[in-house]
């Protein structure tokens, strides 16, 4: 005959049949028993990961010159597209030496800087190096440095000489159509071209100029001293107000794309302003993130979160040049000068004239990443800022309420 079984009855048999397992008890101040073999074996396996840690570090001083190259190709299109190394780490010692004085820096120096601090923040082990690193060390570092910057700004250069003429052509349908590995037919012998380089003072839409651009006449001088309509949103200018839509354009968005996020990603620019593509563009950015990716693009490995003027300077002197008929770099193509412009635009954002102005600035920044990396924030969300939220907050409240409960007993 089969008799019932109580609930406790069961708990009772439970606790007979496994009477080594031990009592646990809900305090979060108590550790829970372990096995010592449990115990061991972990301690074994993380003393097995620091020895395995221990080789790759012997390894990698074999593999440095291969990390320095490589780290370098941030470099020009981050820090600086002319100015060499040697001259920012000089400027930075300049500065230390005369902190006590008051010495005057002159615009040029205070670009140089800028670029040095630029430098530490894309490269943050370099400053620590510089120090630790004998001459002839850092001078082997430099190099290596400077080789992976040069070798990333021809990549970049190469790829877009192909890239540049896709789009114009999508976009504009010129006649004939631009060739992708030509450039003897762009700059001034090209009608739409020639339209996109059209300095921004004077009247695309009058004759005499698009006869003075093409002949390159004296009346018509087209230098790094006017600013070029491709920078344009919608390629229109507002000559009452030059900063209205200046550096907005959709093919400085696509290039910046290409370069920092993939050519792939390029293809997903919609629109220019301010509007709602930029819901489309948050979700695509969250869903690229979610996805493993094969190869990692720029962005990724130099941490790239926010767009930098720097950063913004580079792609439009590589874009200037993949519309001209110019076949190799070069820093002076005829009457334009390629360091000059590109410090004019670094200028444009780091040399502000007052705090109105540097709001602008900012604004036209936060537009640029919402562009290129969606409205994610979670880069701004510092200790300090966390500090102060609700769920810190609320915590800090229960623990002075705990108090003054304590103190009042």
């Amino acid at each position: 005959m089969q008799t019932s079984e109580s609930p406790s009855d069961r708990d009772s048999d439970a606790g007979s049949e496994c009477p080594h397992l031990p009592v646990i008890h809900l305090d979060p101040s108590q550790a829970i028993p372990t096995s010592s073999s449990a115990r061991a074996k972990r301690c074994i396996a993380a003393l097995e990961e620091e020895l395995e840690m221990m080789r790759q570090e012997r390894g990698g001083k074999q593999r440095k010159p291969i990390y320095y190259v490589a780290q370098g190709r941030a470099i020009r299109r981050m820090v600086c597209l002319y100015t060499s190394l040697e001259d920012l780490i000089a400027e930075n010692d300049r500065r230390y030496e005369h902190r006590s004085e008051d010495v005057v820096s002159t615009l040029e120096q205070d670009r140089m800087q800028w670029g040095y601090i630029e430098l530490t923040r894309t490269l943050p082990w370099l400053h620590e190096k510089l120090g630790e690193f004998e001459h002839e060390e850092s001078e082997e570092m430099l190099r290596k440095l400077k080789k992976g910057a040069d070798a990333a700004c021809g990549d970049d250069t190469s790829s877009l000489k192909e890239l540049v003429s896709t789009w114009v052509n999508e976009e504009f349908r010129p006649s004939p159509l631009i060739k992708p590995n030509d450039k003897q037919l762009r700059g001034f012998t090209s009608d739409v071209c020639r339209k996109l380089l059209c300095p921004a003072e004077w009247d695309w839409n009058d004759d005499r100029v698009k006869a003075g651009i093409r002949d390159r006449t004296s009346d018509y001088i087209v230098s790094e001293n006017s600013w070029p309509m491709f920078t344009y949103e919608n390629y229109k200018i507002n000559r009452d107000n030059l900063e209205e839509g200046f550096l907005k354009s959709k093919l400085l968005v696509l290039a910046f794309k290409a370069i920092f996020t993939s050519p792939s990603s390029a293809k997903e620019v919609d629109g220019d302003g301010d509007g709602a593509d930029l819901l489309e563009n948050t979700r695509r950015a969250r869903r690229k993130s979610d996805q493993t990716k094969v190869k990692t693009c720029v962005a990724s490995i130099i941490n790239m979160r926010k767009v930098t003027p720097r950063a913004i300077a580079y792609v439009v002197c590589q874009v200037r040049f993949a519309l001209s008929s110019v076949s190799s770099w070069r820093t002076v193509d005829g009457d334009f000068d390629y360091e000059a412009f590109w410090n004019s635009i670094v200028d444009f954002f780091e040399d502000v004239p007052g705090p109105v102005v540097q709001r602008r600035m900012s604004k036209l920044l936060e537009w640029w990443t919402r562009k290129i990396f969606g409205t994610s924030h979670r880069e701004d969300l510092t200790p300090d800022v966390v500090l102060h939220m609700s769920v810190n907050t609320l915590a800090q409240q229960r623990r002075a309420m705990e108090d003054a409960a304590f103190d009042s007993n």
